[in-house]
């Protein structure tokens, strides 16, 4: 059984009133196995020491980290400390690093779009910039990651809804829900194995049926993202703050991963109305979500 580390450090997770970004998240905790020996002694103290952070509390924490870094006067990305999501089985010990380094990177490169330039060398100097851009680069080259070591990205981040890719990953049956006042929260988990073969099999699906679709090049995408990790990893879709914006009847009712499975299912038959059918309802579902931003 997989657990929450915080739960045994510093209180559930699931107990945290801390408010939560309405976005959500998919994550890869690894096995200390997947780190060269620094890290692992890094990993073990950090778990020791108690500084686990909990997921509902770690958008925060990382949003502030990302804006008290792009503030430090702009001469060099910082350097900034490990942190991580951790997770306990009977055995070993799996963890999800931020790589705070690359979420500032991004966010650098970002506060250069659509700025005049004057404004944006001012505010990201270009010898900044092209550090940051070497850094996403670097982990935007799968080959680069697993042959040299780049950190990998282990966590990625959706606003305002759930990529419908993501759904290819998980399996109804692998949903921990959980309604109570003060605790609410969605998440599914996988052994990475799992969601390896499903996307394969989706990819094969995709490509008879549609051909090379914007839906194919999103799953392929996912796909070659989990190949970076360690086989024994395991895969979290976590709604995140989304379960702020939802009812409890709605969290219940939400069959997101049986809508994918069941359109999958469909285009594999050669039934194409079913596949629609599924595919609309998972739309039309989502993008009700998504108008919510411009409510906010």
């Amino acid at each position: 059984m997989l657990r929450p580390l915080t739960a045994y450090r510093r209180g559930s997770w699931e107990d945290r009133a801390v408010p939560s970004l309405f976005a959500s998240y998919l994550r890869v905790y690894e096995p200390l196995a997947a780190f060269d020996r620094d890290r692992q002694s890094y990993w073990r103290r950090y778990v020791s020491e108690g500084r686990a952070v909990a997921p509902v509390e770690g958008p925060g924490r990382q949003r502030t980290a990302v804006i008290e870094a792009l503030g430090a006067g702009w001469t060099r990305l910082p350097d900034l400390p490990e942190e991580a999501y951790v997770l306990e089985t009977d055995d070993s010990l799996l963890v999800c690093p931020w790589n705070l380094r690359i979420r500032v990177a991004e966010a650098a490169l970002s506060a250069r779009d659509g700025v005049p330039s004057v404004l944006a060398d001012a505010f990201v100097p270009p010898v900044l910039a092209g550090q940051a851009r070497a850094v996403v680069d670097d982990w935007r080259s799968g080959a680069r990651v697993l042959e040299h070591g780049v950190p990998r990205v282990h966590e990625q981040i959706a606003t305002w809804g759930v990529p419908l890719r993501w759904f290819v990953l998980f399996d109804p049956a692998e949903r921990d829900l959980v309604t109570q006042p003060g605790r609410r929260a969605l998440r599914y988990r996988t052994e990475i194995s799992k969601a390896r073969r499903r996307s394969s099999r989706a990819l094969s699906v995709l490509r008879k049926s549609v051909g090379e679709a914007p839906i194919t090049e999103a799953v392929e995408e996912a796909a070659r993202w989990l190949e970076e990790f360690h086989p024994r990893s395991v895969v979290e879709l976590d709604y995140g703050g989304l379960v702020d914006l939802l009812s409890d009847e709605t969290l219940t009712a939400d069959d997101s991963p049986e809508l994918v499975a069941g359109g999958l299912a469909g285009l594999s038959r050669g039934e194409a109305e079913e596949a629609s059918a599924a595919y609309d309802k998972l739309v039309a579902r989502w993008r009700a979500v998504q108008l919510l931003e411009r409510c906010n």
